[in-house]
């Protein structure tokens, strides 16, 4: 298969990607309306994961893998992207139960962790030569700097980023999503897939990298 195909396929997809990201902002959703953009797209994630698990192990190669991981990438971006931006808009101006916690302190840890989350992209595009989103798959393993204390700073830093999020708008509800929706989720991408199609695409060198470096939260790397 044409990877000139492919290529053009991710960035049609991201730009249409974008352009309903931008549209939700602009839709007046109901309470209920805006509950279920924010519950029922991180509950389409299991099926949609499941599948894709599937269907690359029916055929471990790597030129099929890149191919359903950039279909599967696209989806789960989508879905992943509605949710969160429905989620900090219906939050904002329904807190629920607020945190007793100034906007400064979370306006500073907004900073930091989107800071570090900057750092993430960075080092993938530098370490791996690929790019979050959907629009680039690594074409190396990314396991210097950031990499080498966690095999996932990129999820670890949006979760961190969101929780500053949640902070800042004084939402506990917003926290609590993030919690208990929103991380399984993403450890569920990680776990059922994602790790599988690293393992399809580079081998042994990912199996060893997988076993001396830490899954999500930062340690020093195993030798």
């Amino acid at each position: 298969m044409n990877s000139k195909f492919l290529n053009a396929i991710r960035i049609i997809s991201f730009i249409l990607t974008l352009y309903i990201w931008r549209e939700i902002l602009f839709i007046e959703f109901s309470q209920l309306e805006g509950y279920l953009l924010v519950i029922v797209p991180i509950l389409f994630v299991f099926p949609v994961v499941w599948i894709g698990r599937k269907i690359i192990d029916l055929n471990p190669t790597k030129e099929y893998c890149i191919w359903i991981t950039s279909i599967i990438h696209i989806v789960l971006v989508f879905l992943l992207g509605v949710s969160i931006i429905e989620a900090i808009r219906l939050f904002s101006s329904s807190r629920g139960i607020l945190i007793p916690l100034p906007i400064e302190f979370g306006k500073v840890l907004l900073y930091l962790t989107g800071a570090c989350l900057f750092l993430t992209v960075v080092n993938l595009a530098l370490s791996g030569f690929g790019a979050p989103f959907a629009i680039v798959l690594s074409k190396h393993l990314a396991d210097r700097w950031l990499y080498r204390w966690t095999r996932n700073p990129m999820v670890l830093c949006t979760l961190a980023t969101l929780l500053s999020v949640g902070i800042y708008i004084q939402s506990l509800n917003f926290i609590l999503w993030v919690v208990l929706l929103l991380t399984p989720a993403w450890i569920y991408i990680l776990k059922k897939y994602e790790e599988r199609e690293l393992e399809i695409r580079f081998g042994a060198s990912y199996l060893e990298y997988k076993n001396k470096t830490s899954f999500l939260w930062p340690n020093k790397p195993r030798q």
